[in-house]
């Protein structure tokens, strides 16, 4: 029975992909903002403010990425606004660094494959982010987050790549594989719990095969939790289509947060599907990091179960 439901639970857009086009679109409010798509799937970079990608889906469909209204089409200002989407940080998280405003027009380069998104420099902390995006014909969406040193001095970050998800979605994360105890003693990886994670809230499913997490638009109460997934890959589900991101693994690099290059954010309004890259020392006057992450959109009709979860993710990664 489970493999006639697999037929029905995953469409990858993979088959009917094609070229990307790019087009300027107004959106939410902001006039000058980027559509990529292919026929299948589509995105929107804001270039008023960002860069941010404020839209993520088929194209016609939901929208992966929240959205938040009182805040779409707002341009200027020093104060950090949230606005939704996908956004690119850099850890470890501390005020007011890492909160610098991206309130400011950004510029956008369109090679006719790539479309590359540069902000002004953050004069304040020296550092120059860019996010690069390229719709391949095989229907993935490659995101490459580049953060470069201007300062005359060394300085050490992580890039970090969050992307903020609609409500009532739920996240999955692999667990790593299972070892018999009398076959291997050493640890698999670290679980980060931060001061207000309850692993008790209902949200949270500790599984054996995945770690899920729940957005509930009733929640009262935030909750956290990071580790070093050496999987190298994230996902969300919402109301039938599901959200992959697949992302390095640096097996000598030292991560951020007690060493978590994967984390997990929730509150009423958001779950963040964030990935980090190591801690590394930037050169002065150039220096430069890089992050990648691979998306991709999926047709499958998805339930909590571990089984049925496996095999539709089989046919992804």
């Amino acid at each position: 029975m489970l493999n006639k439901l697999l037929v029905l639970a995953l469409v990858s857009p993979t088959a009917f992909a094609a070229e990307a086009t790019m087009e300027k679109v107004p959106y939410g409010g902001w006039p000058n903002c980027i559509r990529l798509f292919n026929g299948t799937i589509e995105l929107i970079a804001t270039t008023d403010v960002g860069p941010r990608i404020i839209r993520f889906g088929f194209v016609g469909g939901q929208n992966m990425f929240k959205e938040f209204p009182d805040m779409i089409g707002k341009t200027g200002g020093d104060e950090w606004r949230i606005y939704g989407g996908h956004r690119f940080w850099s850890a470890p998280e501390a005020k007011p660094r890492t909160y610098f405003p991206d309130n400011a027009p950004v510029n956008a380069d369109w090679d006719g494959k790539t479309l590359t998104l540069t902000p002004p420099p953050e004069v304040v902390n020296g550092i120059q982010k860019q996010i690069a995006v390229t719709m391949d014909p095989s229907g993935e969406v490659r995101v490459v987050h580049t953060m470069k040193n201007l300062n005359r001095w060394e300085i050490e970050l992580a890039p970090w790549a969050l992307s903020v998800m609609a409500q009532g979605g739920r996240a999955i994360l692999p667990q790593e594989k299972f070892i018999p105890h009398t076959e291997y003693l050493l640890p698999a990886r670290p679980l980060v719990l931060w001061h207000y994670t309850q692993m008790a809230d209902p949200r949270w499913i500790w599984g054996n095969k995945f770690i899920q997490l729940r957005q509930d638009p009733n929640a009262t109460t935030p909750q956290k939790a990071g580790l070093l997934n050496k999987q190298g890959w994230a996902a969300y589900h919402l109301n039938g289509d599901l959200f992959v991101k697949r992302y390095t693994v640096d097996d000598k690099g030292r991560y951020p947060d007690f060493g978590c290059n994967t984390e997990l954010f929730t509150n009423a309004d958001i779950l963040e599907v964030e990935t980090l890259g190591p801690l590394t020392k930037l050169a002065p006057d150039g220096g430069a990091i890089e992050h990648e992450e691979v998306w991709s959109l999926h047709k499958a009709q998805l339930t909590e179960d571990e089984t049925l979860i496996e095999q539709v993710l089989k046919g992804i990664l």
